[in-house]
């Protein structure tokens, strides 16, 4: 198996995962693989999809693509950034059980539910998979597997045996925990609105409450009987008429679409890979004003803007998990959207994770007051302020480590400059509108020439933390304030 060809262009594999339709199992996937109980304990812990939705999704998505569109070596680099990624991801999940991202079995389950939700999106649709399309897309699928290093023992042998794994594993394994039912009811319902929605943002509120309502019905209906019948999730005839319309009516578009228009993702497509220095060395020019009109901020005389600017902070980088408060795991998930477009190698990813966990136990000795390993926003606010007046040695001696090892990371080239692209790589996100991030850059930018040094770099971050007032340039990394 690990020497089989992988699926090319034509292969039904890129053509049926690659099809926009994929999209009305999706939360369907989620909800299955999420049910797993160390899934959903690293979800809890780990996992950025309660604050950031939207990146996390778009996370998956590009590892999907660099997964089953990739070459033989694209294919390799994904599979072994995800394990450098599971290898950090353990500990105890609230029954005091121990979990790992990395066990086999969890991986196989995972990696076996995509496959299952393609067979799954053809079914639903009325036109299912004939048993000899069924053992192609699995051996295809497999070649694809066999690049993980996985157990052959712990997958389905065959196309025909998957049903029985899938009843098997709902009913042995799985449980309807507080990420499953959050997924499925209450995550579309708090969601940022994304950033592509332009204009249309300020009707996202009601937008979302009738998305969200017919993605959960949508998605119960299409969930396997066993799962429905295990977790007491009933089937209404009017989800099952909502299935029906959208999965057959979809199938009926795609049909009448050309090719260009059919695939989200086109079996042909190669993943893109970040861009290298020219042949001089020289970057990209740094982005040119944007046509988009922001509006000048308000700012009143003789009131000191930091708290303010920290509680952004907290909100929009620190608290990755999206509960409120900061913990390890959060700033480790600040390490990890670091490293993670990157694709570094893990003695390059090792010093990034322990310059944010140096960082993170300066924050913790200073504000855990109650020893819980947790600080809210305010215990933060109140405790930062105080270090920063008491002296410059506070800032050096965390956020200016994981600052350097933030630059250092970047700086692939080993330039000692940061370019424009770089600097989106870091600042980019679903809350942070392109013209922010091109204006933040400029500020910092102050000979024009298109780079940024570390120098430039960390004392952005010195001003956002100490200037009293919103002039200073550092003061608006995170665009105008």
């Amino acid at each position: 198996m690990a020497t089989a060809d992988l699926p090319g262009p034509d292969s039904l594999l890129r053509r049926t995962l690659g099809e926009w339709r994929i999209g009305l199992v999706a939360w369907r996937l989620l909800v299955l693989q999420t049910a797993d109980p160390a899934v959903a304990a690293g979800m809890r812990d780990f996992s950025t999809y309660r604050a950031h939705p939207w990146r996390r999704i778009e996370h998956t998505m590009d590892s999907g693509k660099r997964l089953f569109f990739s070459d033989r070596e694209g294919l390799r680099r994904e599979v072994a950034r995800l394990e450098r990624t599971h290898r950090r991801l353990a500990g105890t999940d609230d029954q005091g059980r121990p979990f790992t991202a990395s066990d086999p079995a969890v991986r196989v389950w995972v990696l076996v539910t995509l496959y299952e939700c393609m067979t799954a999106m053809r079914e639903l649709s009325g036109r299912p998979l004939a048993p000899p399309e069924l053992d192609q897309l699995y051996g295809e699928f497999r070649a694809v597997c066999a690049e993980f290093g996985l157990p052959d023992d712990l997958f389905p042998v065959t196309a025909a045996d998957v049903p029985a794994y899938m009843d098997r594993t709902i009913r042995e394994r799985l449980e309807y925990s507080e990420p499953v039912r959050y997924l499925l009811f209450d995550i579309l319902r708090e969601a940022p609105a994304p950033r592509r929605l332009g204009r249309l943002k300020p009707a996202w509120p009601l937008v979302r409450t009738v998305v969200a309502h017919l993605i959960a019905e949508l998605t119960v209906a299409d969930l396997p009987p066993a799962f429905r019948e295990r977790f007491g999730l009933p089937r209404t005839r009017r989800a099952a008429l909502l299935s029906l319309i959208l999965h057959r009516g979809m199938r009926v578009l795609m049909n009448t679409l050309p090719e260009h228009r059919r695939y989200r993702t086109p079996p042909s497509a190669a993943p893109s890979t970040p861009q290298p220095p020219t042949a001089s060395g020289d970057h990209p020019a740094a982005p040119e004003a944007s046509s988009v009109r922001l509006p000048a901020p308000r700012r009143r005389k003789d009131v000191d803007s930091r708290p303010a600017r920290l509680r952004t902070f907290f909100r929009q980088v620190l608290d990755q998990t999206g509960d409120g408060r900061i913990g390890s795991a959060d700033l480790q998930a600040m390490a990890h959207n670091v490293c993670w477009p990157l694709e570094l190698p893990a003695e390059r990813e090792a010093p990034v994770y322990a310059a944010f966990e140096t960082w993170w136990q300066q924050l913790r000795t200073g504000m855990d007051a109650d020893e819980d390993g947790q600080v809210t926003c305010e215990e933060f606010v109140t405790a930062v302020l105080a270090g920063i007046d008491a002296g410059p040695a506070y800032l050096e001696e965390g956020l200016h480590v994981a600052v350097r090892a933030v630059f250092k990371a970047v700086d692939t080239d080993g330039s000692g400059h940061l370019c424009a692209d770089e600097y989106r790589t870091i600042f980019g996100g679903s809350r942070v509108h392109p013209a922010e991030l091109n204006h933040g850059f400029r500020q910092l930018d102050h000979d024009g020439d298109g780079r940024i040094t570390e120098s430039e770099f960390v004392q952005a971050f010195t001003d956002y933390f100490t200037a009293h007032s919103d002039n200073t340039a550092g003061t608006q990394l995170l665009g105008r304030p």
